[in-house]
């Protein structure tokens, strides 16, 4: 028994489990599951090298999960309406934090960028955060505004939307991190597509990113590097290419079967970051092709479900959330599993609930535990669009 509020806050979200709500519980295990696995196998000659035993990284992992878990848990019983009132004080509070990153000797600074907060052996990045709480409050301000958007009422739709995610987005880029900044843009932006954003603004919106993108990438040295590694890796092969190549070969080796479970060459310091951002790659040589295909798989069914979600939430809150979260997700995945196959360049970001992440990976189950509970909420017999002007009467 859950005392108190507690009690109630659970009981408020309590229902009969949904079709939706069954697929996405069994991905998020089963990759959740596979993550656990997958570090414990990509890490342990990282971990030697870095502590002289083999499961610190793993052991790190698993505290980090067992933090998530509960949180994921609790979100997922719950009324997802209920955070409604927290979303303002959630935003104010990360654009906070990731202002307080850029600050000398208080923001620390690894890597050539200062992301993280730490509190005693704790570290934190705020950026984390920004991806699930500049969805939350504009979702909350555009279920707010839903009869004016149903009108046309394209101010209501913009603002405060467009500050918000200009902000958070500057505010990451200058630690720097462009990819993130991108994610917290794209799932900011989600929000207003499915709200109904003109297909001319979003071009626009679009159009502007890639020209900034762009921009930031030229004039920047090491991301310049990283870009022209890219196209051409084995002219790099000793710098920013060295990390692709060693992917193309970690992944190559596997062929369909893999060559078993633990047995990976390339986490023996040949793959950089090999539990991090590049744990696909020796996913891919340990479990071969067939390894890969199911990580693709999984993301597939995360993505039926998010979308099933979305279109059967009971009011548009819901319906504009679960969309953000369900692209956020996607696209992460896709920009890391892309840079490992060298589809685009190399990015740093994580795959969700798979890689190495202390504040990635709680943040991740926070948000799919708000889609959790928005797949409990709706109907398995519902049919609603995402656009206002396709919206059920009783939205």
């Amino acid at each position: 028994m859950l005392p108190g509020r507690l009690g109630r806050l659970v009981g408020a979200g309590a229902g009969a489990p949904t079709s939706q709500s069954l697929l996405l519980g069994g991905t998020v295990a089963a990759l959740t599951l596979l993550g656990l696995l997958m570090t414990l196998s990509a890490s342990f000659v990282q971990s030697i090298a870095e502590s002289g035993g083999p499961f610190s990284i793993f052991l790190r992992q698993l505290l980090w999960s067992a933090v998530g878990l509960p949180v994921l848990v609790l979100l997922a019983l719950s009324d997802y309406r209920v955070w409604r009132p927290w979303a303002a004080p959630l935003l104010v509070l990360s654009l906070a934090a990731a202002a307080l990153v850029l600050v000398p000797d208080v923001g620390v600074k690894a890597y050539g960028a200062r992301r993280w907060l730490v509190a005693g052996p704790v570290s934190f990045q705020p950026s984390e955060l920004l991806k699930l709480t500049v969805p939350l409050y504009l979702a909350h301000v555009m279920a707010r505004r839903w009869w004016r958007l149903r009108r046309g009422d394209l101010h209501a739709l913009l603002l405060p939307a467009v500050p918000v995610i200009g902000v958070a987005a500057a505010l990451v880029v200058a630690e720097p991190d462009l990819e993130t900044a991108m994610l917290v843009a794209f799932a900011g932006g989600l929000v207003l597509f499915a709200a109904g954003l003109p297909v001319r603004i979003i071009a626009t919106g679009l159009g502007t990113a890639v020209v900034l993108a762009t921009l930031s990438i030229m004039s920047t040295p090491y991301r310049r590097a990283r870009f022209t590694a890219w196209l051409n890796p084995a002219e790099h092969a000793d710098t920013f290419g060295y990390q692709t190549l060693q992917g193309f070969i970690a992944l190559g080796s596997g062929g369909w079967l893999g060559v078993g479970l633990g047995e990976s060459r390339g986490k023996w310091l040949y793959v950089p970051n090999a539990h991090t951002d590049f744990i696909y790659a020796i996913i891919g040589e340990e479990l071969g092709v067939v390894g890969t295909l199911a990580v693709l798989v999984l993301f597939a069914a995360l993505a039926v479900g998010g979308v099933r979600a979305a279109r059967r939430a009971p009011d548009p809150f819901g319906r504009l959330l679960a969309t953000a979260i369900t692209g956020w997700l996607l696209l992460q995945a896709g920009m890391n599993m892309g840079s490992v196959v060298g589809l685009i360049p190399v990015t740093g970001v994580t795959l969700p609930l798979v890689s190495v992440g202390g504040s990635s990976l709680v943040v991740t189950m926070a948000a799919l535990g708000l889609l959790l509970s928005i797949a409990r909420a709706g109907r398995d017999d519902a049919d609603s669009r995402l656009s206002p002007g396709g919206r059920r009467a009783s939205a």
